[in-house]
């Protein structure tokens, strides 16, 4: 016959590993008794006190504080993408002469390109071997200044020179012509066989693209200022001799400067 069990108890023993939770009192010791009670452990990380923060500055006779120079730290470089549109009169010259505008854009500017045939845009794109971060919008500027009608041996000059722009404006930005007077002062502009145009190119250092109404002037700030007021004055009537006479005395002006 098997021995009586004892009835079962709730016991009263904790075991090694359980600490009984503390009373509200002595939670509230333990806040107040925390800084004292952590023991000063090597591994632990402890924040850099104020008196070594002082004892690490320096101050001149002055008395302002001397601080390390900063450390050059390299910048994360995005790869950034921008589209080009051609217009349609342009992708046969695009295509023809594609060998020499990727080129400057992929050995000088060290960008990615490629022809987008279907969307008729060229695409550019930095990457980790771009070394200026301004080499994407000289890429822009080249591509659409080819675009707009330029040449690629001028329009590579703002490539390769940063103080080269591009101007743009209409005629009826300066006076407002329709019909006959519009094509008539387009022709004052050009003159006959393009002499105007090549003249004033000469004489301001500039390359000038006549498209219908649309006038594009490159070259520099103040060669596109003297080749503009030319124009402006062949639009509003000025006969072209008396151009001439201006872009005469001004190109001596600008040779006796250099």
């Amino acid at each position: 016959m098997p021995a009586p069990t004892a009835p079962l108890r709730a016991s009263t023993d904790t075991p090694a590993d359980t600490v009984p939770l503390p009373t509200p009192e002595q939670d509230e010791e333990l806040l107040l008794d925390a800084p004292e009670a952590v023991p000063s452990d090597p591994n632990t990380f402890q924040p850099p006190s104020s008196s070594s923060e002082d004892a690490e500055m320096v101050v001149d006779e002055e008395g302002r504080p001397r601080f390390a120079p900063g450390k050059d730290t390299e910048s994360v470089r995005k790869s950034d993408i921008r589209k080009v549109p051609i217009p349609p009169h342009r992708m046969s010259p695009l295509k023809s002469q594609w060998s020499k505008i990727y080129v400057p854009l992929v050995q000088h500017l060290k960008l990615q390109v490629r022809m987008n045939v279907h969307s008729k845009c060229v695409e550019l794109r930095s990457s980790k071997h771009t070394e200026s971060p301004a080499a994407l919008q000289s890429g822009v500027d080249f591509v659409h200044a080819f675009a707009m009608g330029f040449d690629v041996d001028d329009a590579v000059a703002l490539v390769r020179v940063p103080e080269l722009y591009i101007e743009t404006f209409e005629i009826k930005d300066v006076k407002t012509l329709s019909g006959e007077h519009l094509a008539r002062a387009i022709g004052r502009i050009a003159g006959k066989d393009g002499k105007t145009k090549f003249a004033i190119e000469n004489a301001s250092r500039t390359r000038i693209v006549l498209a219908d109404s649309k006038i594009s002037i490159l070259g520099s700030f103040k060669n596109i200022h003297m080749a503009r007021e030319s124009i402006v004055s062949l639009i509003l009537g000025k006969p072209p001799g008396k151009v001439y006479n201006s872009l005469r005395t001004v190109s001596a002006r600008m040779k006796e400067r250099f």
